[in-house]
Order: C-alpha cells, then sequence, then structure tokens
C-alpha cells in the first residue's frame, strides 16, 4: 500500500492586510499595551502620587462648594478677616467673604480655564503640525512662517494688551487668547515626527492603496504621535495655570466678580504676613497642583516611552 501524504492547507487571508506599525497592527491587543502602559505608571510612586493629588484637587474644586453653606460672593459683615474656625473653616477675607468657597471656586476656575486650553492648544498643534509634515511644499513654508511669527511675539505682552478689549467675552475668550499663543512649539515637533512617519510602509501602503490625505493623518499618524501629545496636553495643563495666575494676578486674566486663583493670590499678598490664610490657601493649592501635573507628565512619558529611564527601570 502507498502511504498517502496529505499537505497541509494554507489558510486564506481574509480582511485587510496589517501593516506592521499601523494602527490597525497596534489596535490588534489593545489591552496589552493598555495594561503594559498602567503597569508601568502604576510602578511609578511619584506619578502615583501626582495622580491621586491632582484627583483630590479636582473632587475639591467641584465638590468644595457644595461642603460649605457660604457662597464665593456672599458677604458676612459680621466676620471681616476673622481668622479660621468653626463658622468658617479657612476664614474670611478683608470685606467678610469666605475664604474657603472663594478658594474652591477660583481653583475650579483656574482647572477649567487650564484643561480647555491644553485641549485646544494641543488639538491645534496635531493639526498644524501633521498637514505641515504631510503634505510639505508651500503649505509647509506658510504654516511654519506662521509658527515662526507667533514665537516671535511676546505673548505675555499681546495677551495683557488685547485682554481688556475682549472682557465683554469673559473667560472663554480668555481661554482662547491663551490657546493661540500656546501651540507653535508642539507643532513644530508634531511637524517633524509626521516626515519621518509619512514615509514608514504603512502609511505608503494606505496611500498607494486610495486612501485619502486627511483619513492618512487620522488614521495613521496621529495614532502614532499620540503618546507624545497625551504628554504634552498634561504639561501643557500646568502651564496654562501658571499663566492664567500670572495674567490675573496682574489684573488681565478672570475679572471681578469672579475669582480665579491668581485674582486670589493677587488679594492677598498685601497680607500675606498678617493674615496668613487669605494668601497661603490660594498658594499652597497652586503649588501642589503644578507639582502633581509635572509627576503626572514624568511618569506619562516613562510608561509610554519604553526607551526612558523610568521605562526601562
Amino acid at each position: 500500500m502507498t502511504a498517502v501524504t496529505e499537505t497541509p492547507e494554507t489558510p486564506e487571508p481574509s480582511g485587510t492586510p496589517e501593516f506592521p506599525g499601523s494602527p490597525a497592527a497596534v489596535a490588534a491587543a489593545p489591552s496589552g499595551r493598555a495594561a503594559l502602559v498602567l503597569r508601568r505608571f502604576l510602578r511609578d510612586r511619584s506619578a502615583l502620587a501626582g495622580a491621586v493629588a491632582l484627583l483630590l484637587l479636582f473632587l475639591l474644586a467641584f465638590a468644595g462648594p457644595y461642603l460649605t453653606p457660604w457662597s464665593y460672593d456672599h458677604i458676612d459683615y459680621g466676620a471681616l478677616r476673622a481668622a479660621p474656625g468653626p463658622d468658617h473653616w479657612w476664614g474670611t477675607n478683608r470685606i467678610g467673604q469666605d475664604v474657603f468657597a472663594q478658594t474652591v471656586r477660583g481653583l475650579q476656575k483656574s482647572l477649567v480655564i487650564g484643561t480647555l486650553v491644553a485641549v485646544l492648544a494641543t488639538g491645534l498643534a496635531s493639526l498644524v503640525g501633521a498637514c505641515a509634515g504631510y503634505f510639505g511644499g508651500w503649505l509647509d513654508r506658510v504654516l511654519m512662517f506662521l509658527v515662526d511669527l507667533l514665537l516671535v511675539f511676546p505673548s505675555f505682552l499681546v495677551i495683557a494688551i488685547v485682554s481688556p478689549r475682549l472682557r465683554s467675552g469673559g473667560w472663554v475668550a480668555f481661554v482662547g487668547l491663551l490657546a493661540v499663543f500656546g501651540w507653535m512649539i508642539t507643532a513644530r515637533v508634531v511637524r517633524s515626527m509626521t516626515l519621518s512617519l509619512k514615509e514608514q510602509a504603512f502609511v505608503r501602503a494606505a496611500r498607494y492603496a486610495g486612501v485619502g490625505p486627511f483619513r492618512i493623518i487620522w488614521r495613521h499618524v496621529l495614532p502614532n504621535v499620540a503618546s507624545f501629545l497625551i504628554i504634552d496636553a498634561t504639561i501643557q495643563v500646568g502651564g496654562a495655570v501658571m499663566s492664567e495666575t500670572a495674567l490675573s494676578y496682574f489684573g488681565f486674566g478672570v475679572q471681578p466678580p469672579d475669582v480665579s486663583l491668581g485674582t486670589l493670590i493677587a488679594d492677598g499678598t498685601g497680607a500675606a504676613i498678617t493674615y496668613p490664610w487669605m494668601f497661603f490657601f490660594a498658594a499652597g493649592l497652586l503649588v501642589v497642583f503644578v507639582l502633581a501635573v509635572n509627576l503626572v507628565g514624568d511618569g506619562l512619558r516613562d510608561a509610554l516611552d519604553p526607551t526612558s529611564k523610568g521605562g526601562r527601570r
């Protein structure tokens, strides 16, 4: 008898082939990638402490107003510059307003402004940088000329001059001003990363397959620079809060009767020695917030970049 040898069947390819490094290939095991990043982040104790501090600050900012019977604009004429006590936990200011209510309101306003500025600036930077790097040519030259032009302008001075003329727009116009002058450096980095990515095999294959340029940018380029954008957005929040605080300190930011950490620090500076509760609560929360943001940013960098020292550790 003759032995019959069975030839193993070759499985037929199904679906669209996945190119190495493409978002489709990366998305094949999203849980594994996310779990790895999460383990690296949780292993960094300083980053974890920063994340916990940020969470507590957000809880204080948005739940704090419901913990006190006082409103941030309510005046207690029987307690002017009162020290911290059972009626006013963090004391009162020079006109009898509750410092705790004002501080949590100012923290809330600063966090909202910082988050919105970070989202808008990072989104604009990713769009401009990716388009400039992918299309090249005259569009690249025009966009980079705009970036260089905005970098030349002293942003603090321009915002200080323009913001008084936009007071009718409220703090939303102030957010727009901060976002306009906070995206240029990030756009340059995204452009350089896009110049490298567009020569990769998966981007060329998508281009040869007839995929549109904006779809390639959205599906192939931006997901591969997402790690940098996440870190940049985190750092942008802290930078935006510091900018808002500085401008509000000099009277160019949030306008009365609303408050922010900058206006509270400005109002309490003169009484920092005699009535320290009017100054140090707002200043302390600002220091804790900026420190926590920096710790989280460093932790995200180490978790998302395996070549960094913290990621290897």
